[in-house]
């Protein structure tokens, strides 16, 4: 196992190329991240709020009012709450325990989501599920705080990338095979949907399970409560790199909030519209899964340049977007082919930002920056929110193209970071 753990390693990561010593826990560490990270995003696409947990509840008979809050149930309660357990979580000696605890948790709540799917129908199916969702959102939330600070505690500079990267490329091909099994017809859409769920269950599981094998050091970081961990706040301001990333970052934000404005512009008829679904669903997988694996190397070599080139990206795809719609509805091969290219961009922005905020921040306060990066970045998305209202009285096209600046902004900007990576 030694052996194939270590030509893995040197196969998939800058390793041969380093001068210094690589720990010999390192490549049965960068293994077990690969699992376990690919096998919790593998269940985040097969539990996807934005299109699965819809899809289902329509089914259940839940009323409209659960779909909709969906998405921001997911979002905000993945993010908000990190500020007030940054602290008590940074105490811990050893931060694998909390992820694989985090995973633990979303497994669960969606095996009562499977539960809830078989029993309940309607408003009580409805209003069960998104409990569970905020339950599951929360538990993420914890894994989100941990994650960054054991990857720096336990893998190598030079592979932490590659590890995200490369677990988000495994996921998309999850996600892809997935979207054409739904596709095909073979089986009862609502059983192969309550399957999936059930399988993510099993997946999240699996990778607690896996993340405990790590070999991390007992190292208790700075904790603290969350009134101490408030008062840290002043640091987005005091520590310009930190205030230039996060300020990067969510500029950058409208890779993100873009795809569902994106959607409108498409095809207006609905029969068309729900044929163009299946399309939509397998370009975002399918961008993913070619562009992880290579955003991941780039970010270990310069993750500063990985956020350059993906918000040029975005910027170029949403100008074109915008440029497009004012001649009409997006066709059922252009909007597909357009949104790719926008997941390209947010792929870098995803692994970009990941890496840059571990390799900038202090070992003792990864945990800190990454609570108080995230809460802002809640904060903002929860405000995107505003977009949906300006596109009631200005239209989709309007709130695109400012997206589009948002993104050249975030770009520009990038370019004034420090550089991170050795």
């Amino acid at each position: 196992m030694t052996d194939t753990t270590e030509t893995v390693y040197e196969a998939l990561t800058d390793a041969r190329a380093q001068d210094d010593a690589v720990p010999e826990s390192a490549p049965r560490n960068f293994v077990t991240h690969l699992l376990s990270l690919s096998s919790s995003k593998v269940a985040d696409g097969l539990i996807d709020p934005k299109l699965v947990l819809s899809w289902l509840l329509t089914s259940l008979g839940a009323p409209t009012l659960y779909a909709g809050l969906l998405v921001p149930v997911r979002e905000a309660g993945a993010l908000l709450p990190q500020i007030f357990t940054a602290g008590p979580i940074a105490s811990r000696a050893r931060r694998k325990w909390v992820w694989a605890a985090g995973a633990a948790g979303q497994g669960i709540c969606a095996g009562g989501m499977v539960v809830a799917a078989l029993t309940l129908s309607g408003a009580a199916a409805g209003a069960t599920i998104v409990a569970l969702l905020a339950a599951l959102a929360l538990s993420r939330s914890i894994c989100s705080v941990a994650y960054k600070d054991v990857l720096g505690k336990t893998a190598p500079q030079h592979a932490r990338g590659t590890a995200t990267g490369l677990a988000g490329s495994v996921a998309a091909g999850g996600t892809i095979l997935y979207g054409l099994l739904l596709s095909a017809g073979i089986f009862d859409k609502q059983v192969l949907v309550i399957c999936g769920i059930a399988l993510a269950a099993g997946l999240w599981l699996l990778a607690g399970a896996l993340f405990t094998t790590l070999a991390e050091e007992a190292n208790p970081g700075e904790g603290g409560t969350p009134r101490e961990t408030l008062a840290k706040l002043p640091l987005i301001w005091q520590e310009r790199a930190l205030g230039r990333f996060i300020l990067v970052r969510g500029l950058l934000t409208a890779t993100a909030l873009a795809p569902p404005f994106m959607v409108t512009l498409g095809t207006s008829g609905a029969g068309e519209s729900f044929g163009a679904l299946g399309l939509l669903v397998l370009a975002s997988a399918g961008a993913a899964l070619v562009s992880g694996w290579v955003w991941g190397r780039l970010s270990d070599r310069s993750s500063r340049k990985v956020l350059i080139y993906a918000g040029l990206a975005a910027a170029v795809t949403l100008g074109l977007t915008t440029a497009l719609a004012l001649s009409g509805p997006l066709g059922m091969v252009t909007l597909p082919a357009l949104l790719f290219g926008l997941m390209l961009a947010y792929q870098g922005v995803r692994v970009g930002r990941s890496t840059y905020l571990v390799d900038l921040a202090p070992e003792e306060q990864r945990t800190l920056y990454t609570a108080l990066s995230n809460t802002v970045i809640g904060v903002i998305l929860i405000a995107g929110a505003g977009f949906g209202i300006l596109a009631q009285f200005a239209g989709a096209a309007t709130v695109i193209a400012i997206m589009a600046a948002m993104s050249a902004g975030g770009a520009l900007l990038a370019l004034t970071l420090e550089e991170v990576q050795d």
